[in-house]
């Protein structure tokens, strides 16, 4: 990408929307396409083709989807699916339609089986069931992907789609119902802190393990690909390291400074076992993300401290 090339960034007021948008803009690049959800809604087939008529962006970055915890899955699946479903079909086809070129796709590691070898490879793509407790998601996300990779055979399309992990970090959603991992306990274990909770209501056992990546990380790997990376199969972007939802919880517990305990309600479910991924092909292209994981809690709690703990979340 040129600086002065015209990027649309999809879906730009939400968590990693936002940090890429902000990112654009600090390095340079000053042509930025955005619109709010409230003037465009991408499901709608007819708007979106319109919209990029107009504009005629030569990239665009599909960041937008409907995203949320286990808890929002578990309840909403048939929006999870038909929401990105959507949303990619439309501007992954319009983009074809006028001439963009380049697409990139974020996609999340909940495309891969349940019990899939680890690390996860790209390899292991649709080779066994996938998670229950977020089924929906992972179809819309496969979809996005085999869009991307059917339209680079068929059409010669540029189009690339990424796979992070768990995301976390500052602009993140906080609500205990529809928020991810990081942020819901950020939230319910801060809180516990401030009403001197004696102890806290867990999901499931904490010995399921997760990859974490800071969004800011991810960001600069998204623009790091769009510079790049061809070709039509998608990459992983990862942290390359794990942990268990117990680490993780004690690690939040000791940043906040709760002094309570947690208790553990093995009737909910953990998720998949396991979700790391071979991030590999994207480290040897020489590309690392800078924030380990205790680092990037420091800054999102700091940044949810100055947004959120004061309104009564």
């Amino acid at each position: 990408m040129d600086i002065n090339n015209k990027i649309y960034v999809a879906g730009h007021e939400g968590m990693v929307g936002s940090i890429l948008f902000k990112e654009l803009k600090r390095r340079g690049y000053h042509n930025l396409i955005t619109i709010p959800f409230k003037n465009l809604d991408l499901k709608n087939q007819k708007d979106t083709f319109n919209f990029i008529k107009k504009e005629q962006p030569e990239y665009i970055f599909l960041i937008a989807g409907k995203v949320g915890g286990i808890n929002a899955n578990i309840k909403f699946p048939a929006e999870f699916l038909y929401d990105n479903l959507m949303i990619s079909g439309n501007v992954i086809e319009s983009a074809r339609i006028n001439k963009v070129k380049k697409l990139m796709f974020l996609g999340s590691s909940c495309i891969y089986p349940r019990l899939s070898p680890q690390p996860m490879k790209g390899e292991y793509l649709l080779t066994g069931p996938l998670e229950p407790t977020n089924e929906g998601y992972a179809i819309g996300k496969i979809t996005g992907l085999k869009l991307c990779e059917y339209y680079n055979k068929q059409y010669g399309c540029n189009f690339i789609s990424a796979m992070p992990p768990n995301l976390y970090g500052p602009e993140d959603n906080f609500s205990l119902e529809n928020s991810h991992v990081i942020s819901a306990l950020i939230n319910k274990i801060h809180k516990a802190k401030v009403e001197n909770n004696k102890y806290v209501e867990m999901w499931g056992t904490g010995s399921a393990r997760r990859e974490f990546l800071f969004n800011e990380d991810l960001v600069d790997g998204l623009i790091f690909l769009m510079n790049n990376y061809e070709g039509g199969n998608f990459i992983n972007i990862g942290s390359n390291n794990d942990v268990s939802i117990k680490e993780l919880s004690e690690i939040i517990k000791e940043i906040i400074g709760y002094d309570g305990k947690f208790i553990w309600d093995k009737t909910k479910p953990d998720g998949m076992p396991r979700k790391l991924m071979d991030s590999s092909k994207i480290y040897n292209m020489g590309w690392n993300p800078k924030n380990n994981l205790k680092d990037g809690l420091f800054k999102t709690y700091k940044w949810y401290l100055q947004i959120y703990a004061d309104d009564g979340r």
